[in-house]
């Protein structure tokens, strides 16, 4: 193996990704603009604020404090609604997905219950809302937790059931942090897969690979300096997503050696991958589309987005055979909870599909036909 040679491939590959300004994009910046955007939306899972429309039908002091019992939770903002109109129709006609009514008579079954303790004595709110609405059984279950709060300091006898939280770790974790080990991992591998597929297509659907084997490069020069390469990038934006995480999000992750490894390892499991596609794909164009058939199950059943608990079981067991899922929850033991156990099993198990699929890719590949 000729190390000046490798080098050479190398600075020739990273000279023609920088003169690829859409490559440079989907590479550094769409995993950053992914961190932005949902960073920006779960940034702080303890501030989501609601808008809560109410109608009031009794305009009474005892429903007015209802309202302000609503707005004392700091995360419902109470727009109230014209009590002449009807709720099914603003619903329907405006952005409120939800309309929260209070009867009239509420003032005066609310003092029968105080005065006279009668059991009978009750009142009905409605919701009347829009089901097609994501946020709006959040927005219920919030209501439900203030009126069981009114409910019990009206009987005035604590509740016999009680509840409390323990977490098995010794500090609360975000969202966004479980979130950004699943976009490295993405973001890995779709460079590295991607990027083996398209360009090695495209070189010897233009012969260029064929006549490399005229030249004194060999085979292995050519693959190593690929995979260097692919990691270099896969360092370049890992490094650009945790900077962008740190400083607009303050985001706490653990960076130790656990990082560089599963970097390494994703490198070699889908330019493996990558290799296998291109003796398979005989033209650039079908690469792109044999590259997404194999990234876009991977991205969305692997639980980068959202926890594999949401998905059918028999995804769930399909979910544990693809390896970005092992990736995945590598990274998250590694960088969220430090958990040197698990991540050296997820390490294992992608070890050991990286080094299946990237010998096969090596066995497959055929340097003297182009392929």
């Amino acid at each position: 193996m000729n190390l000046r040679v490798v080098g050479a491939n190398l600075v020739v590959s990273l000279k023609s990704f920088y003169r690829e300004k859409t490559a440079m994009f989907f590479t550094t910046m769409f995993p950053i603009l992914l961190i932005l955007v949902f960073g920006t939306i779960f940034m702080d899972d303890d501030k989501l604020h609601f808008n809560l429309y109410l109608q009031d039908l009794d305009q009474t002091d005892a429903s007015a404090e209802i309202a302000e019992a609503l707005a004392a939770t700091g995360k419902l903002n109470i727009i109230t609604v014209d009590p002449a109109v009807d709720a099914a129709k603003s619903t329907e006609d405006s952005k409120a997905n939800l309309v929260l009514v209070i009867p009239k008579g509420y003032q005066e079954s609310f003092m029968q219950y105080l005065q006279f303790g009668d059991p009978n004595a009750f009142v009905t709110l409605s919701y009347v809302y829009d089901p097609s609405s994501s946020s709006v059984v959040e927005k219920m279950q919030l209501l439900d937790g203030v009126f069981a709060a009114i409910n019990q300091r009206l009987s005035a006898k604590p509740p016999f059931i009680r509840t409390t939280e323990v977490s098995i770790h010794t500090r609360k974790y975000r969202f966004l942090e479980f979130f950004i080990p699943g976009i490295i991992a993405m973001a890995i591998m779709t460079e590295s897969l991607f990027g083996t597929v398209h360009v090695n297509t495209e070189l010897r659907q233009k012969g260029i690979i064929r006549k490399l084997a005229t030249t004194p490069i060999t085979r292995a020069d050519w693959i190593l300096a690929n995979i260097l390469h692919q990691f270099i990038l896969a360092v370049i934006s890992t490094t650009l997503m945790l900077l962008v995480s740190y400083a607009v999000f303050g985001i706490q992750l653990d960076i130790n050696a656990w990082l560089p490894l599963f970097i390494v390892l994703a490198v070699f499991s889908f330019v493996g991958i990558g290799m296998v596609l291109t003796r398979i794909v005989k033209e650039a164009q079908s690469a792109s589309a044999a590259a997404n058939a194999i990234m876009f199950p991977m991205m969305f059943l692997s639980g980068s987005f959202f926890p594999l608990e949401m998905m059918p079981d028999f995804l769930q067991s399909f979910a544990k055979t693809l390896p970005l899922y092992y990736l995945n929850e590598g990274l998250r033991a590694a960088m969220v909870v430090n958990d040197s156990v698990t991540a050296l099993h997820n390490a294992a198990v992608i070890g050991a599909f990286a080094a299946v699929v990237f010998i096969l890719g090596l066995v497959v590949t055929q340097w003297e036909e182009g392929a």
